[in-house]
């Protein structure tokens, strides 16, 4: 085999691995989008137990960082970790369930959906989106592309719209959503996003 062609090879399983890692990832991302139906009808048990996994997670981090192996979280975290995260505490299921607990906590219960649907879909298409066609990239924004930042205004935005039935409403969500997704914050835009959107869809409603 020529070396080029292996060269290829290489790199289209490295491809490969990213997109299967960034699928993962974000289906874990969209499974968020079933939690406000459940908060609708167990608010309480539903936050307590969303605490109780935040806190297990940060044990079962700490505790694989010290070379002990959790079943199924270790494994869990090591298949979707980003090569940024490798031998790292993985930050960003904290800061998923913090950002849906703080929207729960803050807004009311269509506001909140409305936030978490913005985290759910648009952060999630985001970057499925602009990883798998994105092509285009944003200047200053660490990778972020135009496709990406597209499907998260879609995606925001009929999200919104099935919630509030107010298109002008879902148009300033989206765009705010999109505005705040461009920003390169690593993981802190998990909680940016559900508090910020569903404080500005809580202020029009």
């Amino acid at each position: 085999m020529k070396t080029s062609e292996l060269k290829v090879g290489i790199a289209i399983k490295q491809y490969r691995s990213v997109i299967f890692k960034e699928v993962f990832r974000k289906s874990i991302h969209l499974c968020s989008a079933f939690i406000p139906a459940f908060l609708a009808y167990y608010y309480w048990p539903v936050m307590t137990l969303l605490a109780l996994a935040l806190l297990g997670y940060c044990v079962s981090e700490f505790v694989r960082l010290k070379g002990v192996e959790v079943p199924l979280i270790s494994t869990i975290t090591a298949v979707a970790a980003r090569k940024r995260d490798e031998n790292k505490f993985v930050l960003g299921p904290v800061t998923l369930v913090i950002g849906i607990i703080i929207s729960a906590l803050l807004w009311e219960p269509q506001a909140s959906r409305i936030g978490i649907y913005a985290l759910a879909f648009g952060d999630g298409c985001a970057s499925l989106v602009g990883k798998l066609f994105g092509r285009v990239h944003i200047p200053y924004t660490k990778g972020k592309t135009v496709a990406g930042s597209l499907a998260c205004f879609f995606a925001v935005f009929v999200s919104s719209y099935a919630v509030s039935r107010n298109a002008a409403l879902a148009l300033i969500l989206a765009v705010v959503a999109t505005l705040v997704e461009v920003i390169p914050m690593t993981d802190f835009d998990n909680i940016i996003i559900p508090v910020l959107i569903g404080g500005v869809a809580q202020y029009f409603l």
